[in-house]
């Protein structure tokens, strides 16, 4: 099956814009530190720019830097450029010492170079990015596809293209066996009536979201979509293993599933993770809490009257209660309670925050004291943000799986943050995706991933969040 013109465009400008990042690097570094290279001929220069390329390449198939990240964060890209610039540093130096071991090149030069590629790199694909969305926001680059199943799954896959309209995917219509309503979505029919509607229909991609016991309408279906050329993509009918550590394998030729232990039940893990949170927090203070915690208290302090700290009791790991430390970004007098005896959660405009509280909210500098939760070690770095005791107690009997979020230790930022779901959770069902979100995190957390949701929240605090107040 081609790939996409939009799928195809994207990774088209990747590798443009990487050859060109090369070419660049290599030019600026060979100008600042011609001096000192020993370069006896043209032809022994074109064969060390030949070999940063092969090098930078071939490093691109075992990093996998030119998947389609199209609906993944920034954050990942930046991860695996990175990653990708040590396998090439890798590859390269073995040529080089192969081929120029009488040669002296110098480590400023290939430190420049590199770290050059790294930051070209990076910055072509924030702009191809960008210009991605904007193609995808006029139109030009909008990817269709019919839905087979208004399953639970295929509900939730609609909502989000819905909600994450740069992915650059429209929904052209839904197949089911009973009629479906939805807000601009078109129900085309039946699964009798598949391929009357695919001769009709352009839409190259169809999305089957059926049940695990529609094992053979599901056959049927895809037989059907390969006679008319269409690409098929299943999604997982995995809701009855929510509570499991799942990863699919082959046996054989056979795929199967297999339950396996949390990433977090190995000591190992916990003890990397645990490091992590250390080394990240000391140097927290050292660099930026020295002079910005001081800063903010006495802001706080004269903007105010009351106490600089606020003080909650949440629950932690296996909900133990912790004490969770926040600037003080409300008035003094504020009620955690409503009238009617619930949480009252913050809400946009409201009057319990104060005027310097609404910068600290919406910059999330609120949330710094818990650096010291997280040195004292009842809270990490990154992990599911832990909620207020009343907000606990209302979730437990109303959203799946719940308690399953407190069985690692709570953090400052989380993949449900940095994908949307915080502040004011406005109904069970905003509750239940940041759970989901949770949960996902738990299951596939690698020490990895905790640096991608770092670098994510740092771009989401200078990019702004709708939902931060």
């Amino acid at each position: 099956m081609k790939l996409s013109r939009s799928h195809l465009l994207y990774l088209q400008s990747k590798y443009i814009a990487d050859l060109f990042a090369i070419f660049l690097s290599f030019g600026i570094a060979f100008y600042v530190y011609e001096s000192n290279l020993i370069l006896v001929s043209k032809k022994e220069f074109l064969l060390v720019l030949f070999i940063m390329i092969s090098s930078w390449f071939l490093a691109g198939i075992f990093s996998k830097l030119y998947i389609d990240r199209r609906t993944k964060k920034f954050s990942e890209e930046i991860i695996v450029s990175f990653y990708n610039i040590s396998i090439t540093v890798l590859l390269s130096s073995s040529c080089f010492f192969y081929l120029f071991s009488t040669k002296s090149i110098s480590n400023d030069f290939w430190a420049l170079f590199f770290g050059l590629i790294f930051l070209f790199s990076v910055f072509f694909k924030y702009i191809i990015r960008k210009y991605t969305h904007y193609l995808i926001y006029k139109g030009e680059l909008t990817e269709h596809f019919i839905l087979i199943g208004y399953t639970r799954s295929g509900s939730d896959f609609i909502e989000m293209v819905e909600r994450f309209a740069y992915y650059g995917y429209h929904c052209s219509g839904i197949i089911d066996d009973e009629k479906v309503n939805i807000q601009n979505v078109p129900y085309l029919g039946n699964l009798s009536e598949l391929e009357a509607i695919l001769k009709v229909q352009p839409t190259q991609e169809i999305i089957l979201a059926l049940s695990n016991a529609e094992a053979g309408a599901v056959k049927r279906i895809i037989q059907i979509c390969e006679q008319y050329h269409r690409k098929v993509r299943l999604i997982p009918d995995l809701e009855k293993y929510t509570n499991a550590n799942i990863e699919v394998a082959d046996l054989g030729i056979m795929p199967v599933l297999n339950y396996k232990k949390l990433p977090l039940d190995r000591w190992e893990n916990r003890m990397m993770k645990r490091l992590f949170d250390l080394i990240f927090s000391t140097l927290f203070f050292v660099f930026i809490g020295i002079w910005l915690l001081p800063l903010l208290s006495l802001l706080i302090k004269f903007s105010s009257k009351g106490p600089v700290l606020f003080k909650q009791i949440r629950w932690g790991l296996s909900n133990e209660q912790i004490v969770c430390y926040k600037f003080r970004s409300m008035s003094i007098d504020s009620a955690d309670l409503d009238a009617a005896g619930n949480y009252a959660q913050a809400k946009v405009n409201d009057p319990r925050v104060t005027r310097l509280g609404k910068f600290l909210r919406k910059t999330s500098l609120d949330e710094l004291p818990q650096f010291w939760n997280v040195m004292i070690g009842n809270m990490s770095v990154i992990g599911p943000r832990p909620h207020p005791v009343p907000l606990n107690m209302a979730s437990i009997e109303t959203v799946e799986n719940y308690m399953l979020r407190h069985i690692v230790k709570p953090g400052i930022s989380g993949w449900a943050q940095v994908n949307g779901y915080r502040g004011e959770t406005k109904s069970i069902s905003d509750m239940q995706k940041r759970v989901d979100h949770d949960l996902y995190y738990i299951h596939r957390w690698s020490i990895f991933f905790d640096i991608q949701i770092v670098l994510q929240t740092i771009i989401n605090i200078f990019r702004g969040d709708q939902n931060a107040y």
